[in-house]
């Protein structure tokens, strides 16, 4: 501490103060914290110290909070001031994403010349403020707080600054507002590198404080509203009984003062009676002023202007408004004491105010008067605490509906005898006291963080402290919390109290270095102390849910509380925790018979890891707590569906030790019986425990099937029978039919069946046990008889079609295996046994599947199980449109499933691309794609082109539904009775035809926009349709739409067959390979699919013709497109089915020319046989090649042996009588001549 002080200067002086001081030099400086914690500033004289709080780890290596210097230095500005006062202000962050923790905290600090000066935490000055010319007293801040209760009024946020004779009050928001303001200016400043900073104006208040003689320190309680009787009251006091009353009472804002002549003043301050007034720093920018509300919206404006004009005015001393003045309305007279601090409870309605009697006063702000005292407190300093009621105790008050309750504590600290002391309000006792030693400082602030409304508080955890006691001699800060309960009395505070020991309880069981005697004798006395049963019932049950506690500790606590209660009145004790009590020491006694047992059985340490659990401390908690409901009066079975593992756990520690034999059946059977659990519970551990465990049953199935025999035995001989009809099932066995039908293990389950019905005819079929094990072996599906029941007749379909999309099964592979059962027996004699272990694997795959359908041979007939399969892609790919799934390669000719498809499933993403590139007016990019798609652009591109192929699908089996008979749905006998949803193919058949020509129109548009996507075209879909075809896409496609007819506006078709022209330049380039540019071979196979595909010059006809494109214009571009490429093979092979060859000659000439022109004029390896070519030219071809542009060329490189054979194909389509024939002549000419040079 004392090091922070050190300037260098008077360093000797200072240590030598120290020294004769002690730590009491602390009482000489001014000391402020805030709320956060996280900012503390001491200052002394002229300079101050900085400390925040930082995260340190101790030697130890644990981490503490520590408050560390983060700056030190002179405060004042001007010669012969000091610090007066200061408090640290927690600004709120105004982002959206905030939680409630400070953006940053400024430092108010005031002077003894009356400047009042802000600062960041890094004592960077923010603004200088001279509102007073007299020394500044004391600051105090007031923030927003959410009423608690309605009618009570919302208080504004205000900074309020005492004067000796003055009072000024500054706007919250106008202080908040600055204060961001001017930090961001020093920001932009600094890295401007400039120091000018012209402060915004503030809105303050002023008033001149009259009739009190002396003044040391204030509080500003808020704006009150008085009710109407006290309106009259007031009225009548001050203007006597004829005076005259206002309609509404007047909003006042309540300052109270401490100080002498008289010892306490009220102040009522009229709200409106005084207009805000504008602090003039901005001396340049005042004099523009016109009027205050111009000034305070004007203020923030252009700050940096006229800098030269202000750098000299600054000097100056800014102007001192006048104070408005304000008469004392009433006080508490008292000539020979003098007031010394005031402190405002965090509710605004009580007041704790110290004087130089040593005498601590609380004062009723409402009434005016004084209705407690305190005295031997001599320079005593206090603080408030608000402690919010505790939500479990909410829950057992008759009020829980209300909001919750607060309790208001006084905290008082005595330097003089060194203790702390808090006491209930307003006339409880003292509930706790400290000896804290004779040096601290109290620190309260009274606020929270500034900038707070009731918007942006809403789900904020303000972090606060509401009282700290710094000790200058060890360094530490403290916090004071004081339970709510302490505030309660009578029967409400034994019950407050109830929880306080239940948290004592919970906090030493959450210890892991507890020993178990000290565990024990803790928990015991709590538990004993404990009042209210409910409470008590609770305690246990955390004591028993302990996995750090051992058996013999919970064995004893157990049982004394129950010893405990069995002496007590039978009419005072809960029979409910009674119960509890008798049932967790059964539970107790039979968990250590078992493990004994077990322990007897195990020779030495057993390996299976499920025994070795059962030893731990973890498994008993696990046992006993979740056995806890399987021992209530009511007993359920909603513990098994709810904690499924435990239950498992707890079979396994019973019963497994019985099933593998090394636990004997006939002991463990009896302590079960001993312990009084229900058989049925017992059953059911059983079951369960047989179930999970399927593969280590099935590993040693003779042993655990004969024990599982011998255990279901002895648990029905454990069963009281109830009065059942012997005609009917029996509940006992019917509980194990349940139990199996819902599992999922099937091999597990037809055991049990087995050996339940076995042990129901007191029968033992081992053979038939055998047989039944070896088939139901290597059953893995994930399925039960109960789904397969509820599932209807398509369940088996659905099962099968879920297999085959988790094996990623080929529609190819599918089919081959439905009909292999035709050709079986001939595949059998004619196959020889030779082959790898992968083929004969395979084979008995096949097998299987082959048994599967012979069982069920109509739900797995091919039409049913690919309908399934179809609707299991694709509910599959909607959930995950970014895996590529084709479910149209599922289909054949099934217009049902299509339709279903589509609407349910593909219409919504695919309108999403149309109106998405419709928008952009390109093929949108990943971004755009997955925001209003959902997938990326790759897999947008391939979702149209499965359109494509759906709606031709569709279109298909339209078109063949006359020639093809519906299929008829034939179900399996075992189904006849069965009941359940409805199969696809029967939801399928129900569909209406769809109509051919909406279908073709989406096939048209879906088409355009695959083209679109796959070359990243821009055009706008909807655009290429005119409004009737534009209302006609996204419609059922089963219902009859107004299409488009006749011929198209001729804009639009432009449109389109621009758009078919790119599709058609975007493939050509895309099919260029550097072997078919050099060679020119056309003979390179295309790929099916993809953007090379061989199918789009194709696909670009048919849609031409569809819509009103001559397809001789699309031609004609394609051979050129392939000609510029130098693709001359490709284009020969187009160019015989072009009709206009004229048009085309004329267009193929220009390409020639271009050729030619860069071999001679343009190519950077030019020839001297070519220049002299040249120069023999006919002047007119010449001229002609000199007027090429070579560079629309994209493979301008051709050989010359392409370009004559390019000038013979001229030749040959061009007639005699063309305007261009006599040119092409002279080409001809010009290439063989070139020809013949090289």
């Amino acid at each position: 501490w004392e090091a922070a002080w050190d300037t260098g200067e008077n360093k000797e002086e200072e240590e030598e103060s120290v020294g004769q001081s002690g730590p009491s030099w602390m009482q000489d400086c001014v000391v402020s914290m805030s709320p956060c914690s996280d900012l503390l500033v001491v200052a002394r004289e002229h300079k101050a110290v900085f400390l925040s709080a930082k995260w340190r780890t101790d030697d130890s290596g644990k981490e503490e909070m520590t408050l560390a210097v983060s700056w030190t230095g002179t405060l004042s500005a001007d010669e012969g001031e000091c610090v007066s006062s200061s408090i640290c202000i927690p600004l709120a962050s105004q982002k959206r994403s905030s939680t409630g923790r400070p953006d940053w905290t400024c430092v108010v600090v005031g002077f003894t010349s009356g400047y009042v000066r802000f600062y960041t935490e890094n004592g960077v000055l923010l603004l200088a403020q001279l509102l007073h010319e007299d020394p500044v007293l004391r600051l105090k801040c007031r923030t927003y707080e959410i009423p608690r209760h309605p009618g009570v009024t919302e208080q504004h946020e205000e900074l309020s600054i005492l004067y000796p004779a003055s009072l000024v009050t500054i706007d919250g928001f106008s202080l908040f507002q600055s204060l961001r303001a001017c930090r961001n200016q020093v920001a932009r400043a600094a890295a401007a590198g400039s120091d000018v900073i012209q402060p915004p104006p503030l809105a303050y208040k002023k008033w001149g404080l009259q009739d009190m003689d002396t003044i040391v320190d204030h509080s500003s309680v808020g704006i009150m509203t008085l009710c109407v009787f006290d309106q009259m009251k007031n009225a009548s006091i001050l203007g006597g009984y004829n005076s005259s009353v206002k309609g509404s009472p007047p909003a006042m804002a309540q300052y109270v003062t401490v100080g002498g002549g008289p010892f306490t003043g009220f102040y009522y301050a009229v709200e409106g009676s005084s207009q805000p007034l504008l602090s003039h720093v901005a001396m340049a920018v005042a004099s523009k002023l016109t009027s205050a509300l111009f000034n305070a919206a004007s203020g923030w404006l252009g700050w940096n202007k006229h800098k030269n004009e202000e750098e000299a005015p600054q000097k100056h001393r800014p102007k001192v408004e006048p104070a408005t003045p304000l008469a004392i309305r009433f006080g508490l007279p008292d000539s020979r004491r003098h007031g010394e601090s005031i402190c405002l409870s965090p509710c605004n309605t009580l007041a704790g105010v110290t004087d130089d009697f040593g005498r601590v006063s609380l004062l009723d702000l409402a009434r005016g008067i004084a209705i407690r005292m305190w005295k031997g407190y001599r320079d005593a300093q206090l603080g408030w605490l608000q402690v919010p009621e505790e939500r479990s105790i909410r829950e057992f008050s008759p009020s829980a509906s209300l909001p919750r309750r607060h309790a208001l504590f006084l905290v008082i600290y005595a330097p003089r005898r060194g203790i702390l002391e808090v006491w209930a309000m307003q006339h409880g006792p003292r509930v706790g006291a400290f000896n804290v030693g004779k040096h601290c400082r109290l620190l309260y602030a009274g606020y929270r963080l500034m900038g707070v409304n009731s918007v942006t508080s809403q789900g904020w955890q303000l972090h606060t402290q509401q009282v700290c006691l710094l000790d200058p001699t060890t360094g530490a800060l403290r916090t004071v919390n004081v339970p709510f309960h302490l505030a309660l009395s009578d029967k409400k505070s034994e019950r407050a109290k109830d929880m306080h020991l239940l948290r004592r309880l919970t906090t030493v069981l959450k210890s892991r270095e507890v020993e178990p005697d000290v565990l024990e004798s803790e928990a015991k006395s709590v538990l004993l102390d404990i009042k209210h049963p409910a409470i008590k019932k609770q305690a246990l049950e955390s004591l028993l849910s302990n996995k750090n506690a051992p058996v013999s500790c919970l064995t004893n606590i157990t049982s004394a509380l129950y010893d405990t209660l069995k002496d007590q009145d039978p009419e005072e004790v809960d029979p409910a925790l009674l119960q509890l009590c008798s049932s967790q020491l059964k539970l107790l006694q039979l968990y250590s018979d078992i493990q004994q047992l077990h322990s007897a059985a195990d020779a030495e340490p057993s390996s299976d890891p499920v025994r070795g659990v059962t030893h731990t401390k973890l498994t008993l908690l696990i046992f006993m707590f979740n056995l806890l409901d399987y021992c209530c009066v009511v007993v359920t079975l909603s513990l098994y569906k709810r904690v499924h593992f435990c239950v498992s756990f707890e079979g396994n520690f019973l019963f497994w030790g019985c099933l593998c034999g090394k636990s004997s059946l006939h002991k463990v059977c009896d302590t079960l019986q001993q312990a009084g659990i229900s058989p049925q519970q017992l059953l059911s551990l059983l079951l369960s425990m047989w179930l999970q465990r399927e593969k280590e049953i099935l590993q040693r199935p003779e042993e655990t099937v004969r024990n599982l025999h011998t255990l279901l035995m002895a648990l029905s001989n454990m069963k009281v029978e109830d009065s059942w009809d012997p005609q009917s099932i029996s509940p006992w066995w019917q509980q194990v039919r349940n139990t199996c039908i819902q599992s999922h293990n099937a091999a597990a389950a037809l055991l049990a069946a087995l050996v339940a019905h076995c042990a129901a005819k007191h029968m033992y079929r081992s053979q038939r046990i055998k047989h039944w094990l070896i088939i139901s072996g290597g059953a893995t599906a994930q399925c039960s008889i109960k789904m397969l029941l509820e599932g209807g007749t398509g369940g088996v379909a659905d099962s099968v079609s879920k297999w085959v999309f988790r094996h990623n099964l080929v529609p190819e592979r599918l089919k081959e295996i439905l009909q292999k059962k035709e050709d079986k027996d001939s595949d059998d004699k004619t196959e020889p046994r030779q082959g790898g272990t992968e083929k004969e694997k395979e084979k008995q795959e096949d097998n299987d599947k082959m048994a599967v359908r012979q069982r069920f041979p109509n739900s797995l007939s091919p039409d049913l199980l690919f309908a399934h399969c179809c609707w299991e892609y694709v509910v599959q790919w909607n959930k995950d449109p970014e895996v590529h799934i084709h479910p149209e390669k599922q289909l054949e000719s099934s217009s049902g499933i299509s339709t279903m498809m589509w609407s349910t499933f593909i219409v919504k993403r695919f309108s999403a691309a149309a109106f998405l590139m419709e928008k952009v007016g390109k093929a949108p990019k990943d971004r755009l794609c997955r925001r209003d798609v959902g997938m990326g652009d790759k897999a947008v591109t391939s979702f149209l082109g499965c359109c494509v192929q759906l709606l031709q699908i569709l279109m298909e089996a339209d078109s063949a539904v006359e020639e093809v008979t519906p299929p008829e749905i034939s179900v399996d006998e075992v189904w006849c009775g069965a009941e359940g949803p409805a199969s696809i193919a029967e939801l399928a058949l129900e569909q209406r035809g769809v109509h051919y020509p909406l279908v073709q129109h989406h096939c048209l548009l879906a088409s355009l926009l695959h083209a679109a996507m796959m070359f990243s075209l821009k055009v706008k879909p909807l655009s290429l349709f005119d409004s009737k075809g534009k209302n006609a896409f996204f419609r059922d496609l089963t219902t009859i739409q107004l299409m488009p007819s006749g011929d198209m506006d001729p804009g639009v078709v432009a449109l389109r067959q621009e758009f078919l022209l790119r599709v058609l330049t975007g493939w050509v380039q895309a099919i260029d390979t550097p072997s078919s540019s050099t060679s020119g071979s056309g003979s390179v196979p295309l790929p099916s699919n993809g953007p090379t595909a061989d199918w789009w010059p194709s696909l670009c006809l048919d849609l031409g013709s569809l819509l009103q494109v001559n397809p001789d214009i699309l031609r004609r571009h394609l051979v050129c497109e392939l000609y510029n490429q130098g693709l001359d093979l490709r284009a020969e092979e187009v160019m015989l089915e072009v009709e206009d060859k004229d048009v085309l000659g004329s267009q193929l000439l220009v390409l020639t020319g271009q050729r030619l022109s860069y071999s001679l004029l343009h190519s950077q390896s030019q020839t001297q046989p070519a220049m002299e070519l040249l120069a023999r030219l006919p002047p007119t071809l010449c001229t002609w090649l000199k007027a090429m542009d070579p560079s629309e060329l994209r493979c301008p490189l051709v050989p010359l042996t392409q370009t004559s054979r390019l000038v013979s194909r001229l030749i040959e389509i061009l007639p005699e009588n063309h305007a261009q024939y006599s040119l092409a002549l002279h080409l001809l000419e010009a290439v063989e001549a070139l020809t013949t040079e090289d």
